[in-house]
C-alpha cells in the first residue's frame, strides 16, 4: 500500500505542478485540460478496465498483475517526464507561467484528512485495499468538508485549491483560492495563481478581473514569474503585442539562460515582436507528425441525456498495447456534430505519439463532470479500429457509462 500512496501522491504532485509550472511554456489557446492531470484521471479508467477484464474472465490473474504494474509504472513515467501543456490546440495566445511547484499536495491531504497510520505496510499486502485515484479524489473533498470547520487556515485553503486545479476543477479552484487571498492579500504567487484558475473558470480568458489580480501581484513582486507570464498572456489576447514582449522580456533574466523556458520564452518574445511590428510570427517549428480527421456526433436517442455545456473529450488509442491515450482535443456538446482532427501535436507524454501506432482507436466521451475518467452516465462512442492517418472516421456517442 505504501508504494503506491505515494505513487498517487507523486502523480497528484506532477498534476499541480503541470497546471502552475509547464502548462504555457509554448503558445497555446487557453482552452484545454491539463495533460498531467488528464493522465491521472485516466489511470482511473484504465485500471477500472483491466479491473473489469479480470472479473469478466477476459484476462488471467498473472496477466492482471502484469498489465496493473506496467501501467503503474508507465503512468509515473509519462507524468514525470512529460512537458505538458494545458491546452490541446496550437494557437497564438502566447503564455509562460512559472509558479511554485508543491509535491506535498496529496501528502498534505493525507495528513490532514486521512489515517497516516495506514501508510504503514501490513504484514501481507492486499492489492485490493490500495488506494486509487478516486480515493485521492475523496480525501480532497474531505478536506474541503475540514475547512468548513476551519476556515482560517490559509494553507488548508492554498492546498484545495491547488488539489481542484489538478483535477481540472477550475470554478472550485478560484473560489479556494478566493478564500486564501482574503486571508493572505500580500502573496503576490498567491494572487497570481488565483488569476490563473479564474481565467480558467471564466472561459479561458484573463481579461477582467483575472487581468486585475496579476497586476496586483506584480506591484507586490515585480520578477513574479508566472504574474509576468499571465500579463503577457493578457495583452498578447487583447492584441497589444509590444506590451506583451515587455512582460516576457523581463522573464528571460529569471530563468537559466539554455533551457527549455528560456528558449519558449525566447520564441514567444520574437513573435510578439514581430507581430508588434506589423508582420507575420516567425516560423520555429515543422508542423506535427500525424494526423486522423472525421466527425463526432450524437445519437438522437440519448441527445437529451447531454447539456450544452458538458465537456466532450476526442481522443485516440492504440489498438494493440498500452491504453494510455495518444492525442485528446477538448470540445462542448454544443459543438456538436463536430469535425475534429487529432496529431501529434495533441500527445500526452513524450515518446507516446498518434503517429507511433499504425492502428488506432478514436473514441469520444460526454463527461458530465468535466472529468477525463469515466463516470457512471458519461455518454460515450467508440470507432473500430482505423488508421492513424484516416480521414473521415465517425464517432457516433451512443452509449451511457454504467
Amino acid at each position: 500500500m505504501t508504494a503506491l500512496f505515494w505513487t498517487i501522491a507523486g502523480l497528484l504532485a506532477a498534476a499541480v505542478i503541470a497546471v502552475m509550472l509547464r502548462p504555457l511554456l509554448s503558445r497555446r489557446t487557453y482552452d484545454g485540460v491539463s495533460s498531467d492531470a488528464m493522465n491521472t484521471s485516466l489511470y482511473a479508467e484504465q485500471l477500472a478496465e483491466l479491473e473489469d477484464d479480470l472479473r469478466s474472465g477476459a484476462i488471467a490473474p498473472g496477466d492482471f498483475e502484469r498489465a496493473q504494474r506496467e501501467l503503474k509504472a508507465r503512468l509515473v513515467d509519462d507524468v514525470d517526464g512529460a512537458q505538458a501543456p494545458r491546452s490541446i490546440t496550437q494557437s497564438r495566445r502566447a503564455a509562460i507561467a512559472v509558479g511554485i511547484a508543491v509535491p506535498a499536495c496529496a501528502i498534505g491531504i493525507y495528513l490532514l484528512v486521512g489515517s497516516p497510520e495506514l501508510l504503514r505496510p501490513p504484514p501481507a499486502a492486499d492489492a485490493a485495499q490500495e488506494l486509487t485515484p478516486h480515493e485521492v479524489e475523496a480525501m480532497v473533498e474531505r478536506l474541503a468538508e475540514r475547512l468548513k470547520t476551519d476556515s482560517a487556515n490559509v494553507e488548508g485553503w492554498m492546498l484545495l485549491a491547488r488539489s481542484y486545479g489538478a483535477f481540472g476543477r477550475f470554478r472550485e479552484s478560484a473560489d479556494a483560492y478566493a478564500t486564501a487571498v482574503k486571508l493572505r492579500p500580500g502573496d503576490a504567487q498567491l494572487l497570481a495563481d488565483y488569476a490563473d484558475a479564474l481565467g480558467m473558470a471564466l472561459g479561458r480568458k484573463l481579461e477582467g478581473e483575472p487581468e486585475k489580480l496579476v497586476a496586483r501581484a506584480l506591484e507586490i513582486d515585480p520578477r513574479n514569474l508566472k504574474a509576468l507570464a499571465l500579463a503577457g498572456t493578457a495583452a498578447f489576447e487583447r492584441k497589444d503585442f509590444a506590451a506583451a514582449a515587455k512582460y516576457w522580456e523581463r522573464m528571460l533574466p529569471l530563468v537559466p539562460p539554455d533551457s527549455e523556458d528560456a528558449r519558449s520564452i525566447r520564441s514567444n518574445l520574437d513573435e510578439a515582436l514581430a507581430m508588434a511590428k506589423g508582420g507575420a510570427p516567425p516560423v520555429t517549428a515543422a508542423a506535427p507528425k500525424g494526423g486522423l480527421r472525421g466527425e463526432v456526433k450524437i445519437a438522437p436517442a440519448i441527445a437529451a441525456q447531454a447539456a450544452p455545456t458538458d465537456t466532450v473529450f476526442i481522443f485516440a488509442r492504440a489498438a494493440q498495447g498500452p491504453p494510455m491515450p495518444l492525442a485528446v482535443l477538448r470540445k462542448q456538446v454544443r459543438d456538436l456534430p463536430v469535425q475534429f482532427s487529432l496529431d501529434d501535436s495533441m500527445a500526452m507524454a513524450p515518446g507516446a505519439n498518434l503517429s507511433g501506432a499504425p492502428q488506432v482507436i478514436v473514441g469520444a466521451r460526454v463527461s458530465k463532470s468535466g472529468s477525463p475518467t469515466a463516470q457512471p452516465g458519461d455518454l460515450q462512442g467508440l470507432s473500430a479500429p482505423v488508421a492513424n492517418d484516416a480521414s473521415g472516421v465517425t464517432i457516433v456517442i451512443d452509449t451511457v457509462v454504467r
